[in-house]
């Protein structure tokens, strides 16, 4: 190897390791953005394992010298669009882009109450704006961008950003924060898992797993087949107990994991199931920040 060759290949390592220090620090936030841009937590989480996929991939295309933040935000921000353009073919629905530039007011001191307000509101809301005006308000008023910044990252001028910033903050505010839905009680599959995780009867949760099971982690490879996946009740085994619960998170059944005797809900699993048997198992051990605006509804008594 050359001494050129041996200096671009320490200068890429160096850059490797950035990457991940930058990406591994930014995931909370990124979450935070896509999971109010795709309007779920979980869909969000998905958004951002499969953009830090395609950043690895690709990591070694990065010009000397790019600003990482920025460049990990557009590529979150280009798969949460990937995303929302799947759903709505789908759906046989059209993804409203909404470039609509009337109405473009100055950011104002008001701004702190609004943000307040933004940070409150339910993620599923934030569906309900038009694309532009969904990314310009939460990155303003949810991650405190500048209006440059959001300019920079949404290809737009600021003025367009103000344009988008005001309509979305209106549409915002005219949406009713009231919730009448009454969550239905936990199915029988999830109240027997449950209960025989809080009983620590973990040879009767391996019998649950299907043969080609798969385990899902945030910042850990994905993991397949029963022997394997198995192995996840030994670590809970081991850890410091915790005690799980059925709740209801955007039309989906998932287990809600407190610290015991007394903790609050800290994370969340979700269970994908065959017939009785366990499909896959995604744990958000590793990824607390899910939570961040997650609207659980525990489950009724039955």
């Amino acid at each position: 190897m050359t001494q050129d060759a041996a200096l671009e290949d320490e200068e890429r390592k160096t850059l490797l390791v950035a990457l991940a220090r930058e990406a591994d620090a930014l995931r909370p936030e990124l979450h935070r953005y896509a999971a109010r841009l795709v309007g779920s937590v979980i869909d969000g989480e998905d958004v951002i394992q499969d953009a830090f996929a395609r950043v690895f991939a690709t990591a070694g295309s990065i010009p000397p010298g790019t600003p990482l933040r920025p460049w990990l935000f557009r590529i979150v921000h280009n798969r949460a669009i990937d995303a929302l353009r799947q759903r709505s073919t789908l759906r046989s629905e059209p993804l409203e882009m909404a470039f609509d530039l009337a109405d473009i007011s100055v950011v104002g001191p008001e701004d702190a109450l609004i943000q307040q307000d933004a940070v409150r509101v339910a993620l599923s809301h934030f569906a309900e704006l038009p694309v532009p005006q969904r990314s310009a308000v939460i990155l303003k008023d949810v991650l405190g961008e500048s209006l440059a910044d959001i300019a920079a990252l949404l290809e737009l001028s600021v003025d367009a950003v103000k344009a988008h910033l005001s309509r979305g903050r209106a549409r915002l505010r005219a949406i009713s924060n009231v919730r009448s839905e009454i969550p239905p009680p936990p199915s029988p599959e999830v109240l027997n898992f449950a209960a025989l995780f809080n009983a620590r009867d973990w040879d009767a949760l391996r019998r649950m797993l299907a043969q080609d099971v798969r385990l899902r982690q945030a910042r850990r490879p994905e993991i397949s087949g029963a022997a394997d996946v198995g192995r996840f009740f030994t670590y809970y085994a081991e850890y410091p107990r915790v005690r799980i619960e059925p709740a209801w998170l955007e039309g989906r059944e998932i287990l809600l994991v407190s610290a015991e005797p007394s903790g609050g809900p800290s994370y969340f699993m979700l269970l994908e199931w065959l017939g009785q048997k366990i499909s896959l198992i995604r744990d958000h051990r590793y990824a607390t920040y899910v939570m961040d605006g997650a609207d659980v509804m525990l489950a009724a008594s039955r």
